[in-house]
């Protein structure tokens, strides 16, 4: 008999169509059951693997450099090997060894080292074939043959100097070093200190930046110190409408010759002097940076070097600021020294009015010294010696620039290698071959002011840099050297 169950919407349902369905669910739940036991079962099975073929080493570039066939290999112009007779001839037992493999799990070990040992005899023809060919250069990786150790920097910690500069050579800097200064003395009267920095800067291989009042001979002092040199000098006027091209150069196309060529602007000389550089556009004075740091000017990419030596004397106007462009950080830091001129005393004064029928004084002086005798000058202070003692007293200088609270940027490297090189001319010109602690403190100020920037509170309380760095100069305690 069959039973009818109500359902709550009214539905009829028998009993024998409820256990048909529960029986059906059972059918299903079983086929799933067994689909899942067979999925479990293939993934144990092992599959067939792929056949594995070992790709032979190719040669490294240091076998085949200057070379473009080595062997019976062939390689482009960029030393890309081509074609490997003996590579692929030793390849192919490799790869029907392994087209014959049973398919069996290989393990990522057992893979490595299988194709460690398939590819050193596959290289092998290559390297002996490199070995015996006369233009490759000699390299670790060619079977044990010398290899070619160029000249590197010095490690870390260790002196790289360039010797140790006799007592001639000492009196022969302070001579010359003292004839230019002399000479300029004449033209810019009373002013032996800024002539002196300049004159540093020049040996040292730096830039110099001007900065005074009008009037007070910064171009005088320029053109002086040009004059003193038999070396070639070009004076640039800065404008507002200078172009790049106006100082580096410009490549042009030559009608004539049917080919381009550079044409050298005047930054093509060994002095050159940038009147009134902060009239420039932004633009004009980074062209700029690359000479002044590199001693080189590079144009539509190709490289022209500078001739030596070679010094930029720039000069601005710090009082009129109408049309004018402040220099850039990283320009102020190209700058050796940073100094001024000020006004003469009274009695040098006095003196110029006297001489007032000469208009232009640095027009009447003569070269003293040659070009060479200034890079003889640069050899010689390079040998000047520098203790670790004064070495130290200089980074602790540079260093407490970086940590003064009136401070916000400090002085980088490049201002304590600046420091180092300067103390070293400051030294030979007083007659030394060695620096003393007196060197560093009459050039750390000319050296370093320009390249730190105070805080605004130190602004707002009318500090300059010159007056932080005078007075961290009394802070630090000067190293007692022995000299004898």
């Amino acid at each position: 008999m069959t039973k009818h169950n109500e359902t709550p919407h009214g539905q009829d349902i028998d009993e024998e169509t409820v256990l048909a369905g529960a029986h059906e669910s059972a059918v299903e739940d079983a086929a799933a059951a067994s689909a899942d036991e067979t999925v479990l079962a293939g993934a144990s099975t092992p599959r067939p693997s792929v056949p594995h073929v070992v790709m032979p080493d190719l040669p490294t570039r240091e076998m085949f450099e200057h070379t473009h066939t080595a062997g019976d290999t062939d390689l482009d112009g960029d030393g890309t090997v081509l074609a490997s007779t003996p590579a692929a001839s030793t390849s192919a037992p490799a790869a029907s060894s392994a087209s014959t493999t049973p398919a069996t799990p290989v393990r990522v070990a057992e893979t490595l080292v299988a194709s460690s040992q398939t590819a050193a005899p596959a290289a092998a023809p290559s390297v002996a074939s490199a070995a015996h060919t006369p233009s490759a250069p000699s390299s670790p990786a060619l079977g044990g043959t010398t290899a070619t150790v160029h000249n590197a920097l010095p490690p870390i910690g260790a002196v790289a100097g360039a010797g140790t500069a006799s007592n001639e050579e000492i009196a022969d800097f302070k001579r010359h070093f003292s004839a230019i200064v002399d000479n300029v003395s004449q033209a810019v009267v009373g002013k032996e200190t800024p002539v002196r920095q300049c004159v540093t800067a020049l040996v040292a291989g730096g830039h110099v930046l001007l900065e005074d009042n009008p009037g007070t001979g910064k171009t005088q002092l320029a053109r002086a110190l040009a004059n003193s040199v038999s070396v070639s000098f070009k004076r640039i006027q800065f404008t507002p409408d200078l172009l790049p091209s106006d100082v580096v150069g410009v490549t042009f196309y030559d009608q004539k010759t049917g080919e381009f060529s550079f044409r050298e602007g005047p930054i093509f000389a060994s002095i050159v002097l940038a009147d009134e550089i902060n009239r420039a556009s932004p633009k004009t004075q980074s062209a700029m940076l690359e000479v002044m740091e590199e001693q080189k000017v590079t144009v539509d990419g190709h490289t022209h070097p500078v001739p030596q030596p070679f010094i930029v004397i720039a000069t601005q106007n710090p009082v009129e600021q109408l049309g004018t462009y402040k220099l850039p950080e990283a320009q102020m830091d190209r700058f050796l020294i940073k100094t001024t001129i000020g006004y003469p005393s009274t009695e040098y004064s006095l003196d110029i009015l006297r001489q007032v029928n000469i208009t232009d004084r640095a027009g009447e002086l003569k070269a003293v010294a040659g070009g060479d005798d200034i890079l003889a000058m640069r050899t010689i202070a390079n040998k000047v010696r520098v203790a670790d003692a004064i070495l130290e007293y200089i980074m602790r200088i540079v260093e407490s620039t970086r940590h003064d609270e009136s401070i916000a940027v400090g002085s980088s490297m490049r201002g304590a290698l600046a420091l180092t090189r300067c103390a070293r001319v400051w030294a030979a010109a007083d007659g030394r071959g060695y620096v003393i602690p007196d060197d560093v403190k009459a050039l750390a100020v000319p050296v370093l002011a320009h390249r730190i920037l105070l805080t605004s509170d130190a602004v707002f309380a009318a500090n300059t840099p010159e007056d932080v760095l005078t007075r961290i100069l009394g802070e630090i305690p000067a190293p007692q050297l022995d000299v004898r």
